[in-house]
């Protein structure tokens, strides 16, 4: 029950009790003409009857207003189950996106972590190739084979060719000049591997000067065996596999770098020996371009030649025209001539055949005669 209800009953039983009583005291004392308790008894009948009327009124009041409270509760119920209804279902729709991002964001989580797993095992596989020594060589090989036969035509480059004096580097790249560009791919990787495994500073310093003699030996041997004068290139190229090796050579064995490149031998790196194999193919653009251009150069001077022989033949031409035309203008003045002539030729009359001397004019019988 509410609280509204729980008063009307309490009134209720409040007015009930007073009226019980009243009754009670009327009833014990005993009617007397004197005594006014039957007066008194009526004007608790009364305000019983007043009271019973009021609360009447109360709890009908009461009862409208507990319809109305529960109206308006009802309603308020509604908007706020409704406001619930709504604000859940939204609630349910981002948690639904969120979880289906979540679930996104997983499946790229398990592709990035299946790739690096990947890569690990490329890795391990790696280290493996490159943990022996005839592996290694051929892992380099076959990087600086890819490297260049991805940038150059096949007439511009061969793999072990062979050179005069019976040496047969990696690889030689053919200049426009026909003379190679040696690239040696045999780098001394046992020397860095061990530089990077020494636990003590006497094992790192044997390392490094191991490493020192060990790349020095190998550039004497690539100048020595690849750098001949007026056959081969003056520079060599010595490719190291690794861009990490690349960068710990030049960041702590500088002078050995400075020591080759006095050597005529340059330490390059996949990505450098890509930009040296691209510096090559401009080279050979160039000088495709200047023997275009030569060629060019003979044909325009051809074509001068025929314009030249054009002129001349137009210009005989043209004085056959001239001498045609002139021809023709003396055809037109005899012709103009011989019209005359015939006009003075008619002119002349003739009597029964006989030619009249006397009747022909001085001149044109000196033309007849002239003619006979």
């Amino acid at each position: 029950m509410t609280e509204t209800a729980l008063i009307a009953v309490l009134c209720l039983l409040l007015g009930a009790a007073m009226a019980a009583a009243a009754i009670l005291l009327a009833r014990r004392r005993e009617p007397s003409a004197e005594d006014p308790t039957p007066a008194l008894v009526v004007d608790l009948q009364r305000q019983h009857a007043e009271i019973a009327g009021r609360l009447e009124a109360t709890i009908k009041m009461l009862a409208s207003n507990q319809s109305q409270f529960q109206h308006a509760v009802s309603e308020r119920l509604d908007a706020v189950s409704h406001r619930v209804h709504q604000s859940v279902t939204a609630t349910t729709q981002q948690t639904v996106e969120r979880l289906q991002g979540l679930h996104e964001r997983l499946a790229v989580i398990d592709r990035a972590q299946q790739t690096i797993g990947d890569l690990a095992s490329q890795v391990t596989s790696l280290q493996a190739v490159l943990a022996n020594k005839q592996q290694r060589g051929a892992f380099g090989q076959g990087r600086m084979e890819a490297i260049v036969s991805d940038g150059l035509p096949k007439s511009a480059y061969a793999f072990q060719h062979t050179l005069s004096n019976r040496a047969r580097p990696d690889c030689c790249v053919f200049l426009p000049d026909r003379r190679p560009l040696v690239i040696d791919a045999k780098f001394p990787l046992e020397a860095v591997t061990a530089f990077r495994d020494a636990a003590s500073d006497e094992e790192r310093k044997q390392a490094a000067a191991r490493l020192r003699q060990d790349i020095g030996r190998h550039v004497a041997d690539i100048a020595d065996k690849y750098l001949i004068p007026g056959e081969t290139q003056d520079l060599a190229l010595m490719f190291v596999p690794s861009e990490s090796v690349y960068a710990e050579l030049h960041d702590g064995f500088d002078d050995v770098v400075q020591k080759a490149f006095r050597s005529k031998v340059v330490i390059v790196s996949p990505s450098l020996l890509m930009l040296a194999i691209q510096v090559i193919q401009q080279i050979q653009r160039d000088s495709r371009m200047r023997e275009a251009a030569d060629r060019i150069h003979a044909e325009v001077g051809h074509l001068m030649g025929d314009l030249r022989r054009l002129h001349e033949r137009v210009l005989k031409l043209q004085g056959h025209f001239n001498q045609a035309n002139e021809d023709v203008r003396q055809i037109v003045i005899s012709a103009e001539k011989v019209e005359k002539r015939g006009a003075r030729i008619q002119e002349v009359e003739f009597d029964d055949g006989r030619e009249d001397a006397a009747a022909v004019p001085a001149p044109m019988a000196r033309a007849l005669q002239a003619g006979e």
